[in-house]
């Protein structure tokens, strides 16, 4: 096998789902669709979206989901983390407007505070990390499903006025191609969870592939209307910036609240994945029905911070990793140790024992020797 010509470092994984985003967006930028193709596009990014909820409310176990409130504790860590503190600190960020950030940039940075959590990445990293992975898997799972209803609201509450062009028709959408289909595929999933279990591997092309379809059509229609003017790089570049210093308070929020809360190690790592990082699945078919034509620019931000959650956690899980193995080495040493002193321990007794009895073995000895003597020069008697 050939290397690469610059190979990347261990702890800078490159995403190839991310990768392909990037090519979808340069496609649109080059030839975006425009009159019939742009209408034939959008009507099969709804068709997407759609299809898209349908399936993950068909995969979804019910029962798994209902077998994860026993942790209720650690789900709602997630769950304030994921739709109180996130929202508030995009809130806090007003205040770089526009001085750091332009109106379009801010508002798909609070929406992107808006979004569920992640359930396979968190899972992943939660695994490589010697975390509570079921507890990884139900706080993911929790969040895709409140998310469904709690983005929506959140959403037409905190961004009425920042010119998304959120209205009450955005929320009836979000209602018929999200939740409605969401709901249809929990009630078939009966009959068709079977073969969605069978097809798993081809039903994740699907899915990928309906995302991509929803990139293309909403950077097409950004395209056509030369939104990215608007943005410069150096505002591209405080972007960035700004979403780092959001993801380093997240981090610190989880990994150090979840342990004033009490939370066991596992359960910590667990909470600390998942309550710090936001879902591009879900964020990006929920941006093409709330901003529309306005969705380019709004799914940036979070196309961006995807990214950045997968390399910072790939690195955070493997030093978790490496922590929770010098532990590991640490207390089979103690137990080698104990061990030692216990063998020794012994066989000091041992010695005294042996010492013990032969000290009397020799005074019995010495007594018989006496009375021997005194026997011989008396003589025998009677």
């Amino acid at each position: 096998m050939r290397r690469p010509l610059i190979p990347l470092p261990s702890w800078l994984p490159v995403d190839g789902y991310i990768l392909a985003l990037v090519g979808t967006v340069g496609l649109a930028a080059l030839l975006p669709a425009r009159g019939p193709a742009a209408t034939v596009a959008d009507g099969a990014s709804t068709g997407a979206v759609a299809l898209l909820f349908f399936l993950y409310g068909a995969r979804l176990s019910t029962r798994e989901a209902m077998d994860g409130l026993r942790h209720w504790r650690l789900h709602l860590t997630v769950l304030a983390c994921t739709f109180v503190a996130f929202p508030l600190l995009g809130l806090a960020a007003r205040g770089l407007v526009p001085y750091v950030l332009p109106p379009a940039l801010y508002t798909g940075l609070l929406f992107l505070c808006l979004v569920p959590s992640t359930v396979q990445s968190s899972i992943a990293f939660t695994s490589i990390a010697r975390g509570n992975v079921a507890a990884a898997i139900c706080a993911g799972s929790f969040s895709s499903i409140v998310g469904i209803v709690i983005t929506p609201l959140l959403a037409a509450l905190v961004l009425d006025g920042d010119g998304s062009g959120f209205s009450s028709d955005s929320l009836v959408s979000i209602v018929c191609q999200l939740l409605l289909p969401f709901l249809a595929g929990q009630l078939l999933r009966r009959w068709i969870g079977g073969f969605l279990i069978r097809n798993k591997k081809v039903l994740g092309y699907v899915d990928r592939g309906s995302i991509l379809l929803v990139v293309y059509s909403a950077f097409s229609t950004g395209m056509v209307q030369g939104i990215w003017h608007q943005i410069s790089p150096l505002r591209l570049l405080c972007l960035v910036g700004v979403e780092a210093v959001l993801l380093a308070a997240m981090l610190t929020c989880t990994s150090y609240g979840s342990k004033k809360l009490g939370f066991s190690r596992g359960d910590r790592i667990a909470i600390t994945f998942a309550g710090s990082k936001k879902s591009l699945a879900a964020g990006l078919p929920m941006a093409s029905v709330l901003f529309g034509a306005q969705a380019g620019l709004a799914v940036l931000p979070l196309m961006l911070f995807h990214q950045m959650q997968l390399m910072v956690c790939a690195v955070l899980s493997k030093r978790y990793a490496a922590q929770a193995d010098a532990d590991a080495d640490a207390d089979r040493g103690a137990g080698t140790e104990a061990g030692s002193d216990a063998d020794a321990s012994d066989v000091e007794a041992g010695v005294r024992m042996k010492a013990d009895a032969g000290g009397e073995g020799g005074a019995a000895g010495g007594e018989g020797a006496r009375s021997a003597a005194a026997v011989a020069v008396s003589g025998p008697r009677g």
